[in-house]
């Protein structure tokens, strides 16, 4: 089987290479695996820092900036896996992990797979995020009767018809939202897996804002009361 690894990227030069480096030195047992790089019209040198890596990897690009959102949509259309995962383009997830996602995959009973950040191994970033994030993730299990513990995770592992078939629509970091509330909607399971999560600054380049949960929050409203 093949896994899609979709990597937006937005003004990332310091990690971008380093995130390449690392996901392209992982081993997934039982896959093998196509990485799919979207420049979202970064502005800095991301561009010239994925140089070295074009012979390795789809690398696809914005003309001007739409949203992590948008960068996903770009990539799941050019995706030729039978499944898909989301990797950040910053060093806050560590790709070995996605190993442990793969291995409670299965298409048929648990079609999407996400790694927690609050199941043990996660260091704690802000704690005005990590309020927020858990807010977010309590309203999902009041309005679907679920008991999850991070819905705002990256780390999201689902299958590409699956995928498809939500048909997202959010250009941002509603993303995360708009992706969990419709795999619920349609009363599929969503598996979690402890994952490590080394949260950087917003010093350091962090661009998920307070407006963002606010959206997260309106497309959830949307989604289950349309």
């Amino acid at each position: 089987m093949k896994l899609s690894i979709l990597i937006p990227a937005y003004n990332e030069e310091k990690t971008i290479a380093d995130v390449l480096d690392k996901v392209l030195a992982q081993n997934y047992a039982g896959w093998d695996k196509e990485i799919i790089v979207i420049n979202d019209a970064s502005r800095d040198t991301t561009a010239e820092k994925i140089q070295p890596f074009l012979n390795q990897i789809k690398y696809l690009r914005h003309d001007y900036n739409q949203g992590k959102g948008a960068a996903i949509k770009t990539g799941l259309k050019e995706a030729a896996g039978e499944a898909i995962v989301i990797q950040d383009a910053d060093l806050e997830y560590n790709p070995a992990d996605i190993q442990k996602l793969l291995d409670k995959f299965d298409p048929n009973n648990t079609p999407a797979i996400y790694g927690s950040r609050n199941l043990g191994l996660a260091n704690t970033g802000y704690s005005h995020y990590v309020l927020g994030a858990k807010i977010l993730t309590s309203l999902v299990n009041l309005f679907f009767g679920q008991k999850m513990t991070d819905v705002y995770t990256c780390y999201k592992l689902i299958r590409t018809d699956l995928f498809r078939d939500l048909n997202i629509q959010s250009r941002g970091f509603e993303i995360e939202m708009e992706i969990t509330a419709k795999i619920l909607k349609k009363k599929l399971p969503i598996t979690e897996v402890a994952i490590h999560y080394y949260p950087r600054k917003f010093s350091e380049g962090k661009k998920i804002r307070f407006q963002d949960g606010l959206k997260g929050i309106w497309t959830l409203l949307k989604i289950k009361f349309p």
